[in-house]
């Protein structure tokens, strides 16, 4: 099948697998559709359907897809006046961020009751949908009906109905902690130099998805992005460190040639009641005495310690 591909236009192939496969296809399927061709031919052919707008350029846990661009809405979009039409326009721009309703005022230079209107009527047609962000609750962004919201509106996985899901935070964040001390462990446990057990106990951040995804404890689909916000809270509570390396392009886990690796570490130790006093960080400690000039009975600073 390959070599018959060789003598049909590579945009052609593309756009009847994106048909074939609606929901998006991988440069893989592609690359294996067409094994003939040069990676810059498929490049070439790619951005140009791009940049014509018959392709849309799409991300989820696996990597890139790319999908058909929904051809609906034009269709329906037929009869309508220029004033929608232009709001249409300015919504679909904004992507997957959505826009404001003051936004669009502030760009078709419309007046706010003719663009409320017009964005009922859109709504209507199943066109457009209003979404709440999670960064104010009471304001709501414009997007088109078919594009899924990016993670700064909705909140991504931790977000529920608007409310941080603090408590699935928490689950996450020492499922991960377990999984980093299993490993770190196993390497221990190893009868190999120090240098060998330290670099085996680092995990890819793709290893630790994979843990989650098995462990069965989310409820929505959590990418490789989701898991590394939550090894990042990690390292700042001083339980896991971070390295990064050259890995292969094209390897499980790498983006642009590189690879993200944790471990787990001992955490430090928590500090002394006496340190957690203005007496423990008091620079002329060794001066106060019980009346004296410096004395704990005048401390102003034991004093407001001692209110709180």
């Amino acid at each position: 099948r390959g070599e018959l591909r060789l003598w049909v236009n590579p945009n052609d192939v593309i756009k009847d697998l994106c048909e074939q496969f609606p929901h998006g296809i991988t440069d893989h399927v592609i690359q294996n559709d067409m094994p003939h061709l040069e990676p810059q031919q498929r490049a070439t052919a790619i951005n140009k359907l791009l940049s014509v707008g018959q392709l849309e350029l799409l991300r989820n846990s696996s990597g890139l897809l790319y999908r058909l661009k929904d051809s609906q809405g034009s269709s329906k979009m037929k009869g309508s006046d220029n004033q929608e039409k232009l709001v249409y326009q300015i919504i679909e721009d904004a992507g997957n961020k959505g826009i404001w309703s003051r936004d669009i005022r502030f760009k078709s230079n419309l007046p706010l009751t003719e663009i409320n209107k017009i964005l009922k009527n859109l709504e209507s047609k199943k066109l457009i949908k209003a979404v709440k962000s999670v960064a104010a609750s009471k304001k709501k962004v414009y997007m088109l009906y078919n594009v899924q919201p990016d993670r700064s509106v909705t909140g991504g996985a931790w977000y529920s109905d608007q409310d941080f899901e603090s408590e699935f935070v928490e689950v996450l964040n020492q499922q991960c902690f377990k999984f980093l001390q299993s490993k770190a462990e196993v390497a221990r446990d190893g009868k190999h130099s120090p240098m060998v057990q330290r670099n085996s106990s680092f995990a890819t951040s793709h290893e630790v998805w994979k843990y989650i995804s098995e462990l069965g404890i989310s409820k929505v689909e959590l990418s490789m992005e989701d898991i590394e916000t939550i090894l990042n809270t990690l390292i700042y509570d001083g339980k896991a460190e971070m390295t990064v390396i050259a890995a292969k392009e094209g390897a499980v886990g790498s983006v642009d040639g590189q690879m993200k690796l944790y471990r787990g570490v001992n955490a430090i130790a928590t500090a002394t009641g006496l340190v957690k006093t203005p007496c423990g960080l008091c620079p002329v400690f060794d001066d106060c005495s019980d009346g004296g000039e410096i004395s704990p009975s005048t401390c102003i600073y034991l004093s407001e310690w001692l209110d709180f």
